[in-house]
C-alpha cells in the first residue's frame, strides 16, 4: 500500500464519519418542518408550535460558563434509550391538575431558541429540562422557588436534606455586603458573620431566571410522541366493549 492510498483511505474514513455525524444532521435539523396535529389522534387541529420557555440569554451564558452541562442534562431520552419518563416530573408533570399526565420526550423544537443546545455530557445531578415547572409546582402552596435556587447555588450542603449533594457551591456568584441600616431585602438566609449579609449578583439572578424558564410540558402531536401516557384501564376496557 502506497502512502497516497493510505492517506486517501484515512481521509475517507474520518471524512465520511464527519459528514454523517455532523454535516447531515446539521442541515436536517437546523430548520425542522412544521408538524401538524391529527384531528383524530390528537383531538385538535393546527400546527405544532410549542410555546417559548422565555429563555434568558444572559442566564444561559452563565449556565454554560460555569460548567452546569458537566453534571446536568436537558434531554429526556427516547424510551428505547432509557426510562427518563419514569423519573418524577422530568419530562412534564405526571399529575398536572388541569391536563393530567403531560410527560413527554425531548424533540428538536425544544432547542430552537437556544444559541447552543445544553443537552449536557453527564447526569451526576437531575435532568433540568423541566426544572422551572417542577420548582414552581413544589412551592405552589407556599415558599419562593427563586429563593430556593439562590440558596442552593450559594451552597447546596447548607440544606439539611442535601448534606451529601455533589453539586459544588457557586458562592462566587454572590457578594458579602456590610449591613448599613436595614438588612437587604434580597439577602440570603445563610450563615454569615455578624453585621454582614450575602446577596446575589446580577449573574446569580440571571442564572435563576434561566432555570425558572425551563418548562417543557406542552402536548406534542401523536406522530412525535413516542411514549404517550398509558390509557386508564377503565377507558381501555370501555373501548373494547
Amino acid at each position: 500500500m502506497s502512502f497516497r492510498q493510505f492517506a486517501f483511505g484515512l481521509t475517507a474514513t474520518f471524512g465520511i464519519a464527519w459528514v454523517a455525524i455532523l454535516i447531515v444532521p446539521f442541515f436536517l435539523l437546523r430548520s425542522p418542518a412544521p408538524v401538524a396535529f391529527n384531528e383524530i389522534a390528537d383531538n385538535k387541529t393546527g400546527i405544532y408550535f410549542p410555546k417559548s420557555a422565555g429563555r434568558i440569554v444572559n442566564g444561559e451564558q452563565v449556565y454554560a460558563a460555569n460548567g452546569c452541562i458537566n453534571c446536568h442534562t436537558q434531554l429526556i431520552r427516547p424510551t428505547y434509550a432509557g426510562n427518563d419518563l419514569g423519573r418524577a416530573d422530568w419530562g412534564g408533570m405526571k399529575l398536572d391538575p388541569e391536563r393530567g399526565d403531560t410527560r413527554r420526550e425531548s424533540n428538536v423544537f425544544d432547542y430552537r431558541f437556544a444559541s447552543f443546545a445544553q443537552i449536557g455530557t453527564n447526569r451526576l445531578g437531575p435532568d433540568l429540562s423541566n426544572v422551572g415547572l417542577r420548582a414552581v409546582s413544589a412551592y405552589a402552596k407556599g415558599g419562593n422557588p427563586r429563593t430556593w435556587f439562590l440558596n442552593h447555588l450559594y451552597n447546596p450542603r447548607n440544606e439539611l436534606d442535601r448534606q451529601d449533594s455533589r453539586c459544588p457551591p457557586f458562592s462566587f456568584l454572590f457578594d458579602k455586603v456590610k449591613i448599613e441600616g436595614q438588612k437587604p431585602s434580597n439577602a440570603l438566609d445563610v450563615p454569615v458573620e455578624a453585621g454582614y449579609a450575602i446577596v446575589p449578583t446580577s449573574e446569580a439572578n440571571e442564572l435563576v431566571d434561566y432555570l425558572l424558564s425551563l418548562k417543557r410540558d406542552e402536548a406534542v402531536p401523536a406522530s412525535m410522541n413516542y411514549a404517550p401516557p398509558a390509557k386508564p384501564a377503565a377507558a381501555a376496557a370501555a373501548k373494547k366493549g
